[in-house]
């Protein structure tokens, strides 16, 4: 790599050097749903209404109300992109990760003026008001309002004093405030939360938008891979070789990124809970990764914002909800959970994973797994097994052999098409605590499910069993390097 990238902006300049990988415009365009309703057709993937492609990240140069910021999308849109930008391949950024989450280092203060802190809005000053600050788009005409997608929320417990980093839903509610929603039991800034709303305390929490992707992908561990005390910007730090930098909040006692694009400071307020859509009155929140526009909660809480800093000339990053970009975050950070947890439990079988699109990243995983004797047949399920221990938001889980490409899906369902009975290969372990925003996980959909957010959980074992693995050799051609005929 010729330049390291270490911020959003060194991120961009590498993707300009790649061919079709960055494409910008000068055309003015709505923050309010336009922005996004492009996207969708230039590059958004993942689960986003069809037509839909994958294809280059966009820099929108002139966002309407907001003369002197851009708007960066789908900068991890792209798997090819997050290798290129964490300077691997593309099939080995799980393991990658895997390897950074085992050896951290951790975040260092920043010295000097931070870049972050260029220009600084205070709450106090007459004129604040988040939504002219914010180039916050909304993905669609039915979202409660405008939604920070990529913003790294970070707070320290008020017990313990660990450090967290995590990505959260954020909507502007007014000129000085935010709502945030935390999934019950599944994030460490919830925890945090609660526990200062115990004692009483508003909770102190920096919001970072637009940094390295390092960051943003190192963000999206879950415990117990990541359990709670563990900061995961020192995954950030082992994925770039030097740690992360922080700064000094203006405003409040917390740090930030100190190369951020824009910084948000506020407080997280104890015993207030705000509906999420108070202003729009649709129903609805944003897109999420399943596909579907998530109902609207009323159960968010309320950050009170006492600053806004940023960068001459900021770079507002944001995703959209079900795009490819979800999958790169939530999915390999995934991938590297379940490679490390079934690495240790038993070595050299599991080739690989990866967390496919059509489940977001995080509700399906296709696992190669290479049976090395007779006494491994059945491991593969066992492999399943601690896959979803590995990650409780998993639903589904198919297992191919070591000559299956887990990266294709065609060839996941070529393995499944032939080398797979569904009655002696599926596997179902109902009534399991899943993931609440797939909707037919509700009792509604299933007799078998008690309560909304539980499923069965299904592993599909797609692998040949090892007393047959001499009747299913693939046609065997012969192997060359082509170069020689595709040369012009």
């Amino acid at each position: 790599m010729a330049e390291k990238v270490r911020d959003l902006r060194s991120a961009m300049a590498l993707l300009e050097r790649m061919p079709d990988q960055l494409i910008e415009t000068d055309v003015e365009v709505d923050p309010m749903a336009e922005l996004a309703g492009v996207y969708r057709y230039v590059g958004a993937g993942g689960t986003v209404k069809r037509p839909t492609k994958e294809g280059p990240a966009m820099i929108f140069n002139h966002v309407k109300g907001h003369p002197d910021a851009k708007v960066a999308i789908g900068l991890l849109a792209s798997r090819k992109r997050v290798a290129a930008l964490l300077d691997t391949q593309p099939e080995n950024l799980g393991k990658m990760l895997c390897k950074s989450v085992e050896n951290p280092v951790p975040p260092i203060d920043f010295e000097g003026d931070a870049p972050c802190q260029q220009v600084i809005h205070k709450a106090t000053d007459p004129d604040f008001d988040l939504y002219k600050l914010v180039p916050a788009p909304t993905n669609t005409p039915d979202d409660a309002g405008p939604y920070i997608t990529l913003g790294m929320c970070y707070a320290t417990h008020p017990d313990t004093g660990v450090h967290d980093v995590t990505i959260h839903r954020l909507c502007i509610q007014g000129k000085d405030e935010l709502s945030i929603f935390f999934t019950p039991g599944a994030r460490h800034i919830g925890a945090m939360a609660e526990r200062a709303e115990e004692l009483g305390q508003k909770l102190p929490i920096s919001i970072s938008i637009g940094v390295d992707p390092a960051i943003e992908i190192g963000s999206c561990f879950e415990p117990p891979t990541t359990p709670l005390g563990y900061d995961e910007l020192s995954v950030a730090g082992a994925l770039r070789g030097e740690p992360v930098e922080l700064c000094k909040c203006v405003t409040v006692n917390e740090r930030a990124i100190a190369n951020a694009e824009y910084v948000i400071e506020g407080e997280v307020i104890p015993g207030v809970r705000v509906k999420e859509d108070q202003n729009s009155n649709t129903g609805y929140a944003m897109p999420e990764f399943p596909g579907y526009t998530g109902p609207a909660s009323d159960q968010c809480w309320l950050i009170k914002v006492t600053a806004v800093t940023h960068r001459e000339k900021p770079i507002m990053q944001t995703c959209i909800g079900p795009s490819e970009e979800h999958v790169s975050m939530a999915g390999i950070p995934t991938e590297a959970s379940i490679y490390g947890m079934v690495e240790k439990a038993m070595p050299g079988r599991l080739q690989n994973v990866y967390c496919s699109s059509a489940g977001g990243g995080k509700y399906m995983a296709v696992l190669q797994f290479k049976k090395l004797s007779p006494s491994d047949e059945g491991r593969q399920r066992q492999a399943a097994l601690l896959a979803f221990s590995a990650f409780s938001e998993l639903k589904n889980v198919f297992l191919v052999d070591e000559d299956v490409d887990c990266f294709d899906m065609n060839d996941v369902l070529w393995a499944m098409n032939t080398r797979f009975q569904g009655d002696v290969d599926v596997i179902t372990i109902p009534g399991v605590r899943c993931h609440p925003l797939d909707p037919s996980n509700d009792p509604a959909f299933s007799p078998s499910i008690r309560d909304h957010g539980i499923a069965c959980k299904t592993i599909f074992d797609c692998t040949v069993p090892y007393d047959l693995k001499d009747h299913f050799h693939r046609a065997r051609f012969m192997e060359l390097d082509p170069e020689k005929w595709l040369k012009k």
